[in-house]
């Protein structure tokens, strides 16, 4: 199995060298960026498997990058950060980040965290495709096509929306979404769930105030209802 490649992006040449070092000795291949700017330039010139990209920095900040990268690259994307208030958290999840790290972090949850988002983007077994009247997911392809039209989802909404979509008609709760799809040490980061839900309102409902695939469980959770009123019931097909 191939070593996964890293992309390091932070100002503080301290920073990356710590993080150099220690990821390299674990067998992670590391590519470094000290802005923005040169994140984005490595990016043309090759993929990596997962990115650490610092909030705080000259130029394009990470927050700007991040949103940046999503345009074209579903990429895991770790922030790392200073900041500690919700507010930067969920700005962080709304820009398009899978995870958030606050300095000064210890290494462990660090590489635990990198663990569980190279993991949860893993290749596995395909589920069977998801098809209604305006709704497809090509869960083979990671392809979302709404309205006959493509849509572009990060990872963690893609993710949501596959743990939702298993388990359609069955209401799911905060800390079961959570713990499925930001791993174990999450549950009761609800606010962190709900940008990603009404993210993927916006791009999958005809109307995202009055959603009627990912429906409300009140004082639960959500719940994936496939839409009863379509000419034929939404199914899961094999690919």
């Amino acid at each position: 199995m191939n070593a996964a490649n890293i992309l390091v992006v932070d100002d503080e040449p301290q920073i990356r060298r710590v993080l150099r070092s220690t990821l390299t000795a674990r067998g992670y291949v590391i590519t470094e960026a000290k802005t923005g700017e040169e994140a984005l330039e490595s990016l043309r010139k090759g993929r990596p498997d997962l990115i650490l990209l610092d909030v705080n920095m000259p130029g394009m900040g990470g927050m700007e990058a991040c949103r940046e990268i999503r345009r074209g690259s579903d990429t895991p994307i770790i922030m790392l950060t200073v900041r500690n208030a919700e507010r930067d958290k969920v700005a962080a999840l709304d820009a398009g980040a899978d995870d958030y790290v606050v300095k000064p972090f210890g290494i462990e949850e660090l590489l635990a965290r990198i663990r569980a988002a190279l993991r949860r983007y893993a290749p596995t077994d395909a589920l069977p495709s998801f098809v209604s009247k305006d709704l497809t997911i090509d869960f083979a392809s990671r392809q979302v096509t709404v309205r006959d039209q493509s849509v572009h989802l990060t990872p963690k909404e893609y993710e949501v929306l596959k743990h939702l979509v298993t388990n359609q008609g069955k209401p799911l709760t905060h800390r079961r979404l959570l713990q499925a799809v930001w791993g174990p040490d999450y549950g009761d980061e609800s606010e962190s769930l709900r940008v990603v839900i009404n993210q993927l309102r916006k791009k999958i409902e005809a109307n995202p105030a009055r959603p009627k695939y990912i429906v409300t469980e009140p004082w639960v959770g959500y719940r994936f209802q496939p839409l009863t009123d379509a000419p034929a019931n939404a199914t899961m097909r094999k690919a």
